[in-house]
């Protein structure tokens, strides 16, 4: 998944607390092998190769977790989309640093992109796509349900306090360390990642950043991002950066995406049809070097 996990712990038994970590990090390995689509042997590669063929039977786990993925794409009207695969690959940020597209090239992508586009079959519990040219990129979710299959493995061996950290752009805090009332969490700033923004202070919650300073390039003046508009077959513009908080790691990676495309006013509207969720957005600004807008309860 492109970067690094780290887990800070704390139990009641120091002589179990490594193999509990042990066994989570295990499960995030085993996640990136499921949900890769870099690694051309893991399921999820088999999908995009087969599915515009006819049905491809795919395990429970991971059939469940693409219809929640389809979920998030509906209720954020295809702010989040994870057919994204063929415009990353058109805006060279699969594997290079970003590139512009010939307008041949964004017509061929954008013609595989849209979430209607993938067929689930829950009774046989199979994919396809309606399509050739579709592809999955679980790229903007599957660290966030990596963290959080990390922090069940955390709870069932018995650990009481962790902080789970997929990059550092993904986080969540399990209870809080000893006589403390909470994690406290350092949110980068998103002009320089060498300074801070603000600090903040979780427990039992998620906190997921999404920012064009992770990757972007620039061209004649203008700033694109990895970020897409799944809509527009572009990167998304508007926004520096926003921070999610929320339950899970899965929906604050879903939904960090979405925030940062939909921006201030339409994320307004969607936080009312949420779980208690908050979002702050930095936005760029004339006098300084950014502003911070936040929402949600």
């Amino acid at each position: 998944m492109a970067c690094t996990y780290a887990i800070r712990a704390y139990g009641p038994d120091a002589e179990t607390l490594p193999a509990a970590v042990s066994a989570a990090l295990d499960d995030v390995d085993r996640i990136d092998r499921l949900m890769s689509h870099y690694k051309p042997e893991s399921p999820l590669s088999r999908i995009n190769r087969e599915a515009a063929r006819g049905p491809v039977a795919v395990d429970p786990e991971l059939f469940d977790f693409l219809a929640e993925c389809l979920r998030y794409s509906r209720e954020s009207d295809g702010a989040f989309d994870v057919t994204v695969g063929p415009l990353m690959k058109a805006w060279g940020f699969f594997e290079g640093d970003g590139r512009v597209p010939s307008a041949p090239e964004l017509a061929a992508a954008r013609a595989g992109v849209g979430y209607g586009h993938v067929i689930l079959d829950a009774e046989a519990r199979t994919v396809r796509f309606d399509r050739p040219g579709v592809e999955l990129d679980l790229g903007g979710i599957a660290k966030g349900y990596a963290v959080d299959r990390a922090v069940a493995v955390l709870r069932q061996r018995g650990v009481v306090a962790a902080l789970v950290s997929a990059g550092g752009s993904t986080l969540y805090a399990l209870g809080a360390p000893p006589r403390e009332d909470g994690w406290e969490v350092k949110v980068r700033d998103p002009v320089d990642p060498s300074r801070v923004a603000y600090t903040t202070r979780l427990r039992d919650r998620a906190l997921s950043v999404s920012g064009r300073h992770e990757k972007s390039f620039e061209v004649d003046g203008v700033t694109y991002s990895h970020i897409m508009d799944p809509r527009t077959g572009r990167p998304a513009q508007g926004v520096l950066g926003v921070v999610v908080t929320t339950g899970t790691g899965t929906a604050g990676d879903a939904l960090d995406d979405a925030f940062y495309v939909l921006r201030v006013e339409k994320t307004r509207g969607y936080l009312e049809r949420l779980p208690p969720t908050e979002a702050c957005f930095f936005l760029p600004a004339r006098d300084a070097r950014w502003r911070k807008e936040c929402l949600g309860r």
